[in-house]
């Protein structure tokens, strides 16, 4: 079985205690691109904050809870182990850990280049799936702006049943470890996100991150999980 995810990958949040043991500290990913390129839809103050503050702080507190959790594990080499801590240790890596996997998804997701539409098998996987790319954007968006509180939309891939899903999560709990499905695009609607440029009006940031949607990651994405 596999180690925890790296910072560049999804994987599930439980390991054996020999990747626990062997494995490397999570690091904040660069971004592919300056903090300033996505203007005028998310400003430059925004990204940099969320990317160096926001994103670095899930990184450093799993780092901290993995630890934590490896001395726990450890402990089952003895008679009593301690079973008490692994469970107190699940919410912090479940809401650091999905933060990490959420914002490095999110990242990608991003362009100054983005925009439009997608093109080839994931935009008629949006056909078949939502009717039009019409449909689909205004359903992902509604989503989106229901979610109560702080949470993501997402659009997932069912890898069972072969077919494209909208699905909202509460917090930063991560798409395919709480509903199985498979992220292929992620907007953070926490108002970290945009309540420096876009204040409390959640529908306005929505409206324009559209424009740097980058479809060429979300094409690469759903490609890989047909497989």
């Amino acid at each position: 079985s596999s180690c925890f995810f790296s910072s560049r990958s999804s994987a599930k949040l439980i390991a054996p205690l020999g990747c626990l043991v062997s494995r490397q500290k999570h690091t904040l990913p660069d971004l592919p691109y300056d903090y300033g390129a996505l203007e005028p839809h998310i400003n430059a103050e925004i990204m940099q904050l969320h990317h160096s503050k926001h994103h670095a702080t899930y990184v450093n507190n799993l780092n901290v809870a993995e630890e934590k959790y490896k001395e726990a594990l450890a402990k089952e080499k003895n008679i009593h182990s301690d079973v008490t801590a692994q469970v107190s240790l699940q919410p912090a890596l479940k809401f650091n850990g999905g933060g990490h996997i959420n914002h490095t998804i999110f990242w990608t997701n991003l362009s100054p280049n983005g925009g439009g539409e997608p093109k080839g098998e994931l935009m008629e996987a949006i056909k078949r799936d939502f009717g039009s790319f019409a449909n689909f954007k205004e359903k992902l968006t509604a989503v989106s702006v229901g979610v109560q509180g702080s949470g993501w939309g997402w659009l997932g891939y069912n890898k069972e049943q072969g077919r494209l899903q909208i699905a909202a999560c509460a917090n930063q709990d991560p798409l395919q470890g709480t509903t199985g499905l498979i992220p292929l695009l992620g907007i953070d609607v926490w108002e970290h996100a945009y309540y420096l440029q876009y204040k409390n009006v959640r529908p306005d940031y929505l409206k324009a991150i559209w424009n740097v949607i980058n479809w060429e990651n979300v094409s690469s994405r759903y490609a890989t999980c047909k497989k």
